[in-house]
């Protein structure tokens, strides 16, 4: 009785023997969707924080955020361990010299047990691979890679600005170096069927990543997908359909794959829907009920 799935709490306890906390960090980056190189207005659904809105000041140094991120937590852990998570826009779209000291950074504070990275598969040039290599040989790299659909369609939609084989290729040379993958997928992206969305899943299980992040489509103020919405063209999930749709998904994804997301939360200053998704707390049990008594 019940859904099981390899959550990533289990998998921290079973891989570092603790509770371990994430820590956004900002490395003041930023994207090729949004400097000219592809496209100067950002992927259709990014905010413009670059979906970083939990992340530290760009401002001030990496060793820094980590403190202050560290402090946030203080009440809900001690001897703790943490990972650094590089969260806003594109993290490994910059020279090799500036992404090896920002890394370098979070690597060498004791407390930091392994370095996450959003970034994009179209922005793993070879020295960055060979930098990420030497990296992970010190403490665990993990590379999350925005995918988000596997359908063509839905891709030029968000604008995403890569083919599908740019992120298989970005596996394949991510698992070569023993690299963690996690994959981002969205769920709920216009035009998309429950069918499209498991074929984007089953896909994703299948190239070789060793994580998935399953990710509500959030409607953000200043987003091109707002006016998409304003305008009636962007239906949005409701609760109980997204739970149930999750539990689907989760049947479909092998017990050796760690699920690091279930839904998401938007930044609730600039979320304008679905509210539902606001209460994070509240989703996250009420799913929790449901795959416990789910068949």
């Amino acid at each position: 009785m019940g859904i099981h799935y390899y959550s990533l709490n289990q998998y921290l306890k079973d891989t570092f023997g603790c509770k371990v906390y994430k820590i956004a960090v900002n490395g003041g980056f930023t994207c090729p969707n949004r400097d000219g190189k592809i496209d100067t207005r950002g992927c259709v659904f990014c905010s413009a924080g670059g979906s970083g809105e939990f992340a530290g000041d760009p401002g001030k140094s990496i060793t820094e955020q980590i403190e202050e991120g560290k402090q946030l937590v203080a009440s809900k852990i001690k001897d703790g361990k943490y990972i650094a998570y590089f969260q806003a826009y594109t993290n490994t779209y910059a020279p090799v010299e500036k992404l090896r000291s920002l890394y370098m950074q979070a690597v060498n504070h004791p407390d930091i047990v392994a370095l996450s990275l959003a970034t994009r598969p179209d922005c793993l040039p070879g020295e960055v691979l060979q930098l990420l290599d030497g990296l992970n040989r010190i403490k665990p790299v993990w590379v999350e890679l925005g995918l988000q659909t596997i359908h063509e369609r839905s891709a030029e939609y968000i604008r995403r600005g890569y083919p599908l084989e740019v992120y298989d290729e970005a596996v394949k040379k991510l698992r070569d170096r023993n690299i963690e993958v996690i994959t981002h997928v969205i769920l709920g992206l216009p035009g998309e069927t429950k069918a499209d969305m498991e074929a984007t899943v089953d896909y994703v299980c299948k190239s070789g990543a060793t994580g998935i992040k399953l990710q509500l489509l959030h409607i953000l103020k200043g987003t091109d997908l707002e006016k998409e919405y304003l305008a009636g063209k962007v239906p949005v999930i409701e609760e109980e359909e997204y739970i149930e749709l999750v539990a689907d998904l989760l049947k479909h994804i092998p017990k050796d794959i760690v699920i690091h997301r279930l839904t998401g939360d938007g930044d609730k200053k600039i979320l304008v829907a679905p509210m539902w998704s606001a209460d994070k707390k509240h989703v996250l049990n009420h799913m929790k009920a449901y795959l416990a008594s789910a068949n």
